[in-house]
């Protein structure tokens, strides 16, 4: 049975052309079958090159999702991959790349990786999210960083009422609120002022974004917590929900989002055991300058 690799690579970037080819190529000479979505065929190759992905379900019948690019494409690739409940193994062609398993210049080794079948698995927790109005049920949607409820109008901003396992916390003036995974605390969240989450931990966090409130804090909560936002009707601006910056959702007046723990996690694959601490002092280009360590005796 031939072996497939699904390449999923961001539209629009003309400057990862060549790579495709060049990555497609090594994996046919290796045996294994590329396949690629159409907006991600690069110019010049055919169906020889590379099989074409059915665009509803891209992954189906892959082994692997191979992305080429930064986190917002491994964001996109992560809906693919979860559908199928296949691995997904990012190379970073962007800019921080916190998702990323491997960097554009390990690209050759990480191919050969690929091809070996030289990885391992980890499961990262994501988070299922409903939206009602009234009694009905009128979005669903599920997220791997974070979901977001914002305003949709600059000038004008929301008022949120945040709930924790059925009891109200706190009603905010602000321009919104994040509900993060510990894969996302280094995003969004962080740039909220939220703090960073090792990927390990089983939790939420709660970011309000611009809050007019003394007690506006982040808040940390456990795995089995179920978190609502209501909107507080017709006080201030519209609202739409994000989930990962993508699938956007309008809000109405009246909309209460619903959260908790997701049901299927992403399966990321990783090549090495390298600690987290190590990947945020690099991808944050933290100062670590005067660390001498633990002396171990006898060494």
């Amino acid at each position: 049975m031939t072996r497939r690799i699904l390449l999923f690579v961001r539209p629009g970037r003309p400057d990862l052309q060549e790579i495709v080819r060049i990555v497609a190529r090594r994996l046919r000479d290796a045996g294994v079958r590329p396949v690629v979505l159409p907006d991600g065929l690069a110019s010049g190759m055919t169906d020889a090159d590379a099989e074409l992905a059915d665009p509803d379900e891209p992954a189906r019948g892959c082994e692997l999702v191979c992305v080429l690019g930064g986190d917002g494409t491994i964001l996109r690739a992560a809906e693919a991959a979860r559908a199928t409940d296949i691995p997904l193994l990012g190379v970073n062609f962007g800019h921080v790349g916190f998702l990323a398993e491997a960097e554009q210049e390990d690209l050759a080794a990480t191919v050969e990786r690929i091809v070996a079948g030289d990885y391992h698995v980890e499961e990262r927790m994501t988070l299922d999210v409903s939206v009602y109005s009234g009694e009905s049920r009128i979005a669903r949607s599920w997220a791997l960083n974070e979901v977001t409820v914002e305003k949709a109008e600059r000038e004008r901003m929301l008022e949120l009422t945040l709930e924790v396992d059925g009891r109200p916390i706190s009603t905010w003036g602000c321009d919104g609120v994040i509900v993060s995974t510990p894969s996302g605390s280094t995003a969004y969240a962080f740039s909220a002022g939220g703090p960073v989450m090792w990927p390990n931990v089983d939790a939420m966090l709660l970011v309000p974004i611009s809050a007019h409130a003394l007690f506006a804090r982040p808040l940390v909560v456990g795995p089995r917590t179920q978190v609502a936002v209501e909107l507080v009707p017709a006080t201030m601006g519209r609202a739409v929900m994000w989930c990962d910056g993508a699938r956007p959702v309008d809000l109405p007046d009246d909309a209460r989002i619903e959260v908790s723990h997701g049901r299927r996690p992403v399966r990321l694959a990783r090549l090495s055991d390298s600690l987290f601490a190590d990947r945020l002092v690099e991808k944050f280009d933290l100062p670590v300058e005067g660390w001498r360590g633990r002396r171990r005796h006898g060494h």
